[in-house]
């Protein structure tokens, strides 16, 4: 069973700014806001803890914060500058696993189906990743489920900094929460609630059809994600500077001895470009991207940087058995990350 890690970052915006500034930099009296404009307003896009204690709010105009707190430091945001930083955050978390991406604007998402025992379990990876974010000044909430959607509202609104919802348990968790973990637009989530739906429960409980009709496609495909009724696969992020080789199939792969026999053809081939760069691989990544959109991936750790291809093959070979090819592979690809 798929297993999917949502981080959440809440303050992702202002950490960030503060983390840049440096340790030498005083506290803001009254907490930090970053402001940027709404058309022709100016609104505050994100705000710190003491800040928003103090009553600063997503979407208030700036000069109304600035009022109503009046030693807060008011900076223009960078919207830019904090995608490109999760995308390199996303991109440090590949030692977690094979499959990880930003999920804008404040969190990244990982596949961690079968990884999480080489970090001790699943609560002891999500430990590990919400310590190491704090120690570097980052406020991070973390979740792992049956799906992206499920983790996803855990992470945000779920009971506590760290939550692990049992297999098979989505459809039970997901309806204690509120409509905001669907990951629905703002405007359809008011509209909701004037009608008098709180949580997704509510939701649920309705026939499905005078839903949509209402409201449109959208709702439908995020209920049916949450619950793991529709697939929705993680784009991985790769670096530029990642050795990768990959291969596509004119039919899909599915036979065991097929996927073995071309994963030593992509072990030959990545060994190559690894030799003539002077280097060896310590995780390797083998992603198989399957017909149904659907992703598997199996990762190999050495002690020391290796480069040799027989013992890679003979290292991925044993980890076939763990890859689903459902109805067939279309693309298999080899990554040293």
């Amino acid at each position: 069973m798929a297993r999917v890690v949502s981080l959440y970052l809440p303050t992702w915006s202002t950490d960030r700014r503060k983390r840049k500034s440096g340790a030498a930099s005083p506290l803001p009296e009254g907490g930090l806001a970053l402001a940027a404009h709404d058309g022709r307003r100016r609104v505050v896009v994100a705000a710190d803890l003491m800040a928003q204690q103090a009553g600063v709010r997503i979407g208030m105009p700036a000069t109304k914060a600035q009022v109503i707190v009046p030693g807060l430091t008011l900076e223009d945001a960078d919207l830019a500058a904090d995608l490109e930083s999760l995308d390199a955050l996303a991109g440090w978390m590949l030692r977690y696993s094979p499959i990880v991406a930003a999920d804008p604007p404040d969190g990244v998402v990982l596949d961690t189906t079968g990884a999480d025992h080489l970090r001790g379990g699943e609560e002891a990876m999500l430990e590990v990743l919400v310590v190491r974010l704090a120690a570097s000044g980052f406020d991070a909430r973390a979740a792992v489920a049956d799906t992206w959607g499920v983790a996803h509202g855990l992470a945000r609104f779920g009971p506590s900094r760290i939550v692990i919802a049992e297999p098979g348990a989505g459809e039970a968790v997901i309806t204690s929460l509120p409509l905001g973990a669907l990951r629905l637009p703002p405007e359809i989530v008011v509209s909701l609630r004037t009608l008098g739906f709180d949580k997704v429960g509510d939701l649920l409980a309705q026939p499905r059809a005078p839903l949509v009709l209402r409201f449109g496609p959208e709702l439908g495909r995020r209920l049916d994600q949450a619950l793991g009724q529709v697939r929705e696969p993680i784009d991985p992020i790769r670096l530029p500077d990642i050795v990768e080789v990959r291969r596509a199939f004119a039919e899909p792969i599915g036979a065991p001895e097929t996927i073995a026999r071309y994963v030593g053809k992509l072990v030959g081939d990545l060994c190559k470009q690894l030799e003539a760069q002077g280097r060896g691989v310590r995780h390797l990544d083998l992603i198989c991207e399957r017909v149904d959109s659907r992703t598997e991936a199996a990762r190999v750790m050495t002690a020391t940087p290796v480069r040799d291809a027989r013992r890679l093959t003979r290292l991925l070979i044993d980890k076939i058995e763990t890859i689903d090819p459902g109805f067939g592979i279309e693309i298999m690809s080899l990554a040293a990350t």
